[in-house]
């Protein structure tokens, strides 16, 4: 029987994150619950700290429920395609918690290393005294250490949830801030409704600072334009102010006074030309002038974001599967990121028809049917996967029961190499899979395939 490689074969070996880690398990203890949303811990912190967040570089605030992260890779890129030199705060991470923290640097931006990632957290438990704190808090505390300790021309800021109340809201003045589609989505803690939600995220509009919104529905746009009106944010509006829409294999960016003529985004799916196209507009605001054509070009062409629609090149997990056969891994959890999968793998069999198998594992506080639904008639089976080291992940018989309920053919299996080989003997000819439902296991994927 096949046996799967060591998870670290053949990739670039990473520095030790022992420390780090062992400091991380420690602060996870300062806060009872993962998530409580509130500002007055993180800023107690960042008062105990000097400030830091008051010391950053001019600041591009990212909320959304769905293509923050796409967003930023894409603003990242053009700004590099610039010469400017940019700080990245992201999470979740997918493989190494120290990818959710890039600093700038002469040729690119970089995860921050292990040794400079220790000096930070311990600055930041030793600020907060043992005080109650969340996870997420103090490491964005930290994070804030390292960006104010950092020259750089620009910081892209995602929030982590949300926005009104997430410890990334504590930037007074940002040069910009950009909110992308929202859907449903933790609902525990956002709202139950599109409006809801909606005014959470709205959280982060600023008085005096444009706003780049996108594509929204209209229950969404409402209020984020009423909430925008009280405070006096100007808003640049997918729709309104700017489109971007795909033309003869080309995408075009329109406003009312220009129009840009760009190849195709290098990220995969119909939702990225939307993505793309707020991208534009975040960069056309922050960088004014200085935008170039040159720099959409490459920002466009050379923007990476790993797990999002992602062809897997070669690697441990092709052992498993069919030879020819396409393996894709994509990070989306929720209704609408479901929907925007659907739609890319009904793009795929247009150009290159193949039997679909889908791999799929999810997290119990995302709603599975929404999720699952979209495919319906594009995929031939599902196989369901359990998440390691993820107590709130459904199981693989739990999956299995959720897609049978929605009329999929189904087998629960043990895990990703597993379900790859029931794949491979049930398919019998070169297809397509794609591995989705969470960012979790879209992480383990990473590790598992050597990425």
């Amino acid at each position: 029987m096949t046996t799967l490689p060591h998870s670290d074969e053949g990739r670039i070996p990473l520095p030790s994150i022992s420390e780090s880690l062992t400091l991380l398990e420690r602060l996870k203890a300062l806060h009872p619950q993962s998530i409580d949303l509130s500002l007055g811990r993180i800023e107690r912190l960042l008062a105990a700290l000097d400030h830091p967040e008051r010391k950053l570089p001019p600041v591009v605030h990212v909320a959304g429920t769905n293509g923050k992260g796409s967003l930023i890779a894409f603003v990242r890129a053009i700004a590099e395609a610039l010469g400017k030199r940019v700080h990245v705060y992201t999470s979740p991470h997918l493989v190494n918690f120290h990818e959710r923290i890039l600093l700038a640097g002469s040729d690119g931006g970089a995860p921050i290393t292990e040794d400079r990632l220790v000096d930070c957290l311990a600055r930041a438990e030793a600020a907060n005294a043992g005080e109650l704190i969340t996870l997420f808090e103090i490491t964005t505390a930290a994070a804030f250490l390292a960006f104010a300790d950092t020259p750089a021309d620009v910081l892209l800021l995602e929030t982590g949830l949300g926005g009104r109340l997430d410890a990334t809201n504590v930037v007074e003045k940002p040069l910009a801030t950009s909110i992308t589609p929202i859907s449903i989505d933790h609902v525990s803690f956002l709202g139950h409704t599109l409006a809801a939600i909606a005014g959470e995220k709205a959280g982060i509009l600023k008085p005096g600072v444009p706003c780049i919104v996108g594509r929204q529905e209209t229950e969404a746009f409402r209020v984020i334009e009423a909430r925008a009106e009280e405070i006096g944010a100007p808003l640049h509006v997918f729709g309104r102010d700017f489109d971007v829409f795909e033309q003869h294999r080309r995408l075009i960016f329109q406003t009312s006074s220009r129009l840009i003529d760009l190849p195709l985004p290098r990220l995969n799916g119909r939702h990225q030309i939307d993505n793309a196209g707020a991208a534009i507009a975040t960069a056309s605001v922050t960088f004014g002038d200085a935008l170039t054509i040159e720099a959409l070009e490459r920002g466009l062409t050379h923007a990476e974001w790993p797990a999002r629609l992602e062809r897997l090149g070669e690697g441990a997990l092709h052992q498993y599967a069919g030879e020819g056969t396409e393996i894709w891994l994509d990070g989306g959890h929720n209704a609408a990121g479901g929907q925007a999968i659907a739609h890319a793998l009904a793009e795929f069999e247009e150009r290159v028809p193949r039997a679909v198998h889908l791999i799929w594992g999810m997290m119990e506080t995302k709603d599975a049917h929404a999720f699952i639904a979209p495919f319906k008639g594009l995929v031939e089976r599902v196989y369901t996967v359990p998440i390691p080291e993820e107590a709130n992940a459904f199981s693989a018989d739990a999956l299995a029961e959720i897609a049978a309920s929605e009329g999929f053919d189904v087998t629960p299996t043990s895990g990703v190499a597993h379900a790859l080989m029931q794949s491979r003997a049930a398919l019998g000819r070169p297809g397509r899979v794609l591995i989705c439902g969470s960012l979790y296991l879209a992480g383990h994927v990473l590790k598992l395939h050597g990425s």
